[in-house]
């Protein structure tokens, strides 16, 4: 086990490489100037050169990307151009509320998901299993800042249950936390809900359709038992395989999920980087979200050896 994980980790280096080169990249390379956003349209050209001259903006390429990765390596992501503080401590300021939300979405997920793609298995044909699978197609088919939206419309305007938007701390108040990220909870996990509903009814029809389920029926096991114990447990290694999928979905979605709902995590930081140019925090904060991803990949991939004995970690 242990080698497994050091040879995972050593592999994460140049997917984690490959990402901050093409992100430094691309974002250097689009068009316009950050020197721009702390001037109005009406600056000199040399308080424009100057401004380039104090971010370092005058350097050539080669050599900012160059700085770049050599503070990277001793931990320091740079300074923001707009925040005028450490990148790592605005994302560590706002990482704690998006992994809350993202943690809370893929446990609803999983739990409702799988439970539906269970029963729906159980009753196959019938109109529990054509009504689940009904409401996974349309969980899958709704864009989630047109869900959020209507939320926001139908539960928090219509009929005030929760608040539309704002966020307390859970350390502040746990109540209040829990109403207001309710919503975006749901939001985000809602599309996930019908992924994993779906995959988990396949997996469980091909399970009970396998020799040794009706064998263990023919013993007079009781239902129930063969449900869980031969059935969910066997079908379990596809759907471990989609929670990596499923993680970086909810980290996409997040971004989204938080602008609707003024929520102020690491997503929300992003979007207003990209609005204002703001390079430092965008690559510090894709950065962070790709090595969250590699991380929960890893621990899926260490989990296939408890679901399947079969598989083993060498």
């Amino acid at each position: 086990m242990g080698r497994f994980i050091v040879r995972r980790l050593l592999a994460s280096i140049p997917v984690l490489f490959l990402v901050s080169l093409i992100t430094f990249g691309l974002l250097w390379l689009v068009p316009g100037d950050p020197a721009s956003v702390f001037l109005d349209a009406s600056a000199s050209a040399e308080a424009l050169n100057r401004v380039r001259h104090e971010l370092g903006l005058d350097r050539p390429f080669l050599l900012r990307m160059g700085d770049w990765y050599l503070r990277l390596l001793q931990g320091d992501l740079g300074t923001s151009l707009l925040l005028n503080r450490s990148v790592t401590s605005a994302i560590f300021e706002r990482l704690p509320v998006t992994l809350s939300l993202t943690a809370l979405a893929f446990v609803i997920s999983v739990l409702i998901g799988v439970a539906a793609g269970v029963l729906a298995a159980v009753r196959h044909g019938r109109a529990a299993d054509q009504g689940m699978m009904t409401l996974a197609l349309l969980g899958l088919s709704i864009p989630e800042f047109w869900l959020g939206l209507v939320l926001i419309w139908l539960v928090a305007v219509m009929l005030p249950i929760f608040p539309a938007g704002d966020y307390v701390p859970f350390m502040q108040n746990p109540w209040q936390w829990a109403r207001h990220i309710a919503l975006p909870t749901f939001t985000l996990a809602c599309v996930q809900m019908g992924f994993v509903a779906r995959m988990t009814r396949s997996s469980m029809l091909e399970v009970l359709g396998q020799d040794f389920v009706r064998t263990a029926r023919a013993k007079g096991l009781p239902e129930h038992y063969i449900i869980v114990r031969h059935g969910l447990v066997n079908a379990m290694v596809p759907i471990v395989t989609v929670m990596g999928i499923m993680v970086g979905a909810l980290l996409g979605g997040a971004v989204v999920t938080e602008q609707v709902f003024s929520i102020p995590g690491l997503g929300r930081l992003i979007i207003g980087a990209v609005l204002s140019r703001d390079f430092p925090v965008i690559q510090g904060g894709l950065l962070f979200l790709a090595l969250i991803y590699l991380v929960v990949n890893i621990a899926v991939d260490m989990l296939y050896a408890v679901v399947d004995p079969r598989v083993r970690l060498q």
